[in-house]
């Protein structure tokens, strides 16, 4: 993996080490999305080699700001950029920011996975860590990185199934998940093992989860697919099914040691007014919205795609 950066700032000069600037989430986001086994300082930045991991600029005059950039300073970075690939045959660049893609390219790039490559090397864009762009919040950074994590991490999109599940009162249930680096409520349910359907899945993930097996099992309302780092995944494609029922009080059948090792360590039921006042972490993070337009409209005639 190669990340490039846009250009040296002014602190990032004067150390002699890339995002150095205190403010910079570079190196906080490459640890917290699991690129690194532990938080790096820039003056390490040539440790990170080790951890398969180089670091470059799309230009190299040291500006106050990526905009006292000009187009001569860029000239010749695709094909720095094309030889490094060449030479060093990284799986994938990904450019901290837009503006480090269009310097290199002249285009413009959505930010996410790009259709160019250079040789075998596989592009991403991923939002800009600079103080400068402090607009764009935290978790919606580590969420691109993440995904890039996932991608380049080479291991498998696992297929996965979930249950949107319903009281008559239209609480919601949910799962509360204790991952390494941060704590999420998400709708019950996990991967599709290879001799199941999505369908016995669900029967399965909410009997072990929950407890719940007295249920009426509706069509499948929502997709998603997320990629992340995982010990065995790089990602999961899920169909999200509505699922009826009558109020319970969740008891589920494995041991709390079994939910541990999957990071599960509750569940609890949630009012669409609990869903929108929250400041709690909710998956797909659009949660509390689409809850509440399902309860208002019933479900779409198709899945739709909740995104992230």
């Amino acid at each position: 993996m190669i990340f490039c950066g846009i250009n040296p700032g002014f602190v990032s000069a004067a150390a002699g080490a890339h995002f150095a600037n205190p403010r910079n989430d570079f190196w906080r986001l490459l640890h917290a999305a699991g690129f690194t086994s532990r938080l790096y300082e820039p003056h390490e930045q040539l440790d990170v080699l080790r951890e398969g991991i180089g670091l470059t600029n799309a230009a190299y005059r040291t500006t106050r700001g990526s905009g006292d950039l000009r187009r001569r300073d860029f000239e010749g970075a695709s094909g720095r950029l094309e030889r490094l690939a060449r030479e060093l045959r990284p799986r994938w660049i990904g450019f901290v920011g837009k503006e480090a893609y269009r310097g290199a390219f002249g285009e413009r790039a959505e930010l996410g996975l790009q259709e160019r490559r250079l040789g075998e090397t596989r592009l991403f864009v991923l939002p800009s860590t600079s103080p400068a762009n402090a607009a764009v919040p935290w978790a919606e950074r580590l969420r691109w990185f993440e995904e890039l994590a996932g991608r380049s991490s080479g291991l498998p999109l696992r297929r996965g199934a979930r249950a949107l599940v319903l009281d008559p009162a239209n609480r919601v249930l949910l799962v509360r998940f204790a991952l390494p680096r941060k704590e999420l409520w998400e709708t019950p349910g996990g991967g599709i093992d290879p001799d199941e359907t999505a369908e016995q899945a669900i029967v399965r993930e909410l009997a072990e989860e929950c407890g719940l097996r007295d249920f009426e099992l509706g069509p499948c309302i929502w997709t998603r697919e997320r990629w992340a780092q995982w010990p065995r995944w790089g990602g999961q494609a899920e169909h999200i099914f509505l699922v009826r029922t009558a109020a319970f009080e969740p008891a589920p059948e494995r041991t709390a040691e079994e939910l541990a090792a999957e990071y599960v360590v509750g569940q609890r039921w949630w009012t669409l007014d609990e869903l929108a006042e929250s400041g709690e972490s909710f998956v797909p993070t659009r949660l509390p919205g689409l809850v509440r337009e399902l309860v208002e409209k019933g479900p779409p005639s198709e899945p739709i795609d909740v995104g992230v």
